[in-house]
């Protein structure tokens, strides 16, 4: 294994990083070559965090970079989840999940403590490492649990994240945390229980934040970092014309397009790519420590690295917040 430096305090988290979702096949299957390509790409652009997790591709994003990160002398830094452990499927029928050719493994949720221990014993393995910068809770709330939600939570909050602190004390990581899609777990999480950080994907974007804006603030005032996950709302502000398009790793609603093309429209009326203003509209939050871009492809991630850096004159959100596309409380870019 890899045993990554010991430092005196957490690195500081890059502005920019990748979301490894991509290279678990999601939506359609890459090959190992491109997988490879696409992280030392992402290592020559700058993109020096990564976050993955088991369940993309059950296990297949956490091998692949594993991969990567042996052949090379890349140490970016590293943030993946627990909260589901990985069965091998035998001769179970493997599901998808979303996932074009997973791995031969059946995600299940388990947020004992012992699941949780269990769980990043095998993102150690499949990543390399001893430790990880990162370790957040994947996956808990009402959207995704229903009507088991508060079980759900009263274990999260008396095994789940109290066994992740003690990893914390170990070394093993440097932040604990959630990575969610739903705004009101995160809300009841701070209130029962310190922690460090919050990934939330798809919530606080170009497209969607008037909902968000209010909790990022509270954020930025108890001193919880956030990383902001899926700024392209799975993919919908980053597509070309005739690409499929997706919300919330789903079809898109008619909504979210026509906002989508609105945006496109002022966009194009100063020359600014519309995925830039995306992933540069989320940074410019004080809560933000972190925006991830999920990139499947070499071309892809240094688009993105380019989007990171394209200039965007004052005016462009002036134009949204007059159209009514952007809140007039959300920071934007200085």
């Amino acid at each position: 294994m890899t045993l990554r430096a010991e430092m005196s305090g957490p690195v500081e988290l890059p502005r920019f990083g990748l979301g490894a979702a991509g290279l678990g096949n999601l939506y359609s299957e890459i090959s190992e070559a491109e997988a490879m390509d696409t992280l030392l790409s992402a290592s020559k652009a700058g993109l020096d965090l990564i976050d993955t997790s088991p369940f993309y591709g059950h296990g297949l994003s956490e091998r692949r970079i594993g991969g990567c990160l042996a052949q090379t002398n890349w140490q970016p830094a590293l943030s993946t989840k627990v909260g589901r452990v990985l069965e091998p499927a035998g001769d179970s029928p493997v599901p998808d999940n979303g996932f074009a050719s997973p791995a031969p493994f059946i995600p299940r949720f388990d947020y004992s403590a012992a699941g949780i221990r269990k769980a990043f014993e095998g993102s150690k393995a499949r990543l390399g490492v001893d430790r990880v910068d990162t370790l957040l809770l994947h996956d808990i709330g009402r959207m995704t649990h229903g009507d088991a939600h508060e079980q759900v939570l009263g274990q999260a909050c008396e095994e789940a994240l109290p066994e992740m602190a003690v990893m914390k004390a170990e070394g093993l990581t440097d932040r604990i945390g959630l990575g969610v899609n739903e705004i009101e777990v995160c809300q009841e999480v701070i209130d029962l229980f310190d922690i460090d950080i919050l990934l939330i994907a798809g919530r606080y974007t170009l497209l969607e934040h008037e909902a968000s804006l209010s909790f990022l603030d509270t954020c930025h005032a108890r001193g919880i970092d956030v990383m902001i996950g899926g700024a392209f709302n799975s993919g919908l502000l980053a597509a070309a014309p005739g690409q499929p398009t997706h919300y919330n790793y789903d079809t898109a609603p008619d909504w979210a397009l026509y906002r989508t093309a609105r945006l496109r429209q002022v966009c194009a009326r100063f020359e600014v790519p519309l995925p830039a203003a995306a992933l540069q509209f989320c940074a410019a939050h004080p809560a933000v420590a972190t925006v991830l871009a999920g990139g499947r492809t070499s071309d892809e991630v240094r688009q993105i690295a380019g989007w990171t850096q394209a200039k965007i004159e004052p005016d462009l959100w002036t134009a949204l917040r007059e159209d009514g596309l952007i809140s007039e409380h959300a920071p934007v870019p200085a």
